[in-house]
């Protein structure tokens, strides 16, 4: 089982949708493994608040999330977003189904709790309705699966991407989670690092080695292998064809999400 996580600023990259498609359709035919991908959308989401004169505002990198900027949300990331990803892979001959975690109750979340403020609409997940996804497993279709997710409330959430992957690829028992952007790894020195412990990880942030852009993307592995997944891992295109990129690893697992 793999699970790849695809950043919204590399959606609205359309020659790295069409890449990404060819690649999956290469490595699933060489591996054989069953594929599930899950996606975001954030600067898309953001464009469209701008033309819609809403504010996009963050809190420790979480979008607060109004009725407004939920519907807003929904439509980028359940609509469009996940419709490009989809046609991509379609084009390559697979087959693929575009869903969100409201779909079928796939992901079920509660709203997540900030110490300081009131996030809105933001979830946590806390199922993953792992028996539909092997459904479609079982048929031989790629989930391609927005993070729009329901909550036990009835209520609508949306849930941080990095978080949906990393809940789906524990339920899931996948061998690895990839986060799939334009970097090739983590860098140091100009050469990939192949492998970090949390606690080199951890370091190289305290010292500046790890910086900008990247840390956001370290964190999202190191919370994944904290939770449970076996191995994540931070990639580019190239570096996924070939077996490349930054690989995480934990010796203990800290949680895991229900399976229903």
């Amino acid at each position: 089982m793999q699970i790849y996580k695809i950043g919204g600023n590399e959606l609205s990259d359309p020659g790295f949708v069409s890449t990404l498609a060819h690649t999956v359709a290469k490595l699933k035919e060489k591996t054989l493994e069953p594929v599930i991908i899950v996606h975001g959308g954030g600067r898309a989401i953001a464009g469209l608040q701008a033309q819609l004169g809403l504010e996009t505002v963050k809190v420790d990198g979480l979008r607060v999330t109004d009725l407004e900027s939920l519907s807003v949300a929904q439509m980028v990331l359940s609509g469009h977003s996940n419709k490009l990803v989809v046609k991509a892979l379609l084009a390559e001959g697979l087959d693929a189904l575009g869903l969100s975690g409201v779909d079928g109750a796939l992901l079920r979340c509660q709203k997540k709790q900030h110490p300081h403020v009131d996030l809105g609409y933001v979830g946590e997940v806390l199922h993953v309705r792992t028996q539909l996804l092997q459904r479609f497993i079982a048929m031989d279709i790629i989930t391609v699966l927005s993070p729009i997710s329901l909550g036990v409330d009835g209520l609508t959430y949306n849930v941080n991407a990095d978080e949906a992957a990393s809940a789906v690829a524990l339920a899931m028992e996948a061998n690895r989670l990839d986060f799939v952007s334009n970097v090739p790894g983590v860098l140091l020195n100009g050469s990939i690092i192949p492998h970090l412990s949390p606690t080199k990880a951890h370091q190289l942030i305290a010292d500046g080695k790890i910086s900008g852009g990247m840390i956001p993307k370290v964190r999202a592995a190191l919370d994944a292998v904290q939770m449970g997944v076996q191995q994540a891992r931070i990639v580019d295109l190239a570096g996924l064809a070939e077996a490349g990129g930054t690989n995480f690893t934990a010796s203990t697992i800290t949680g895991k999400a229900v399976e229903s």
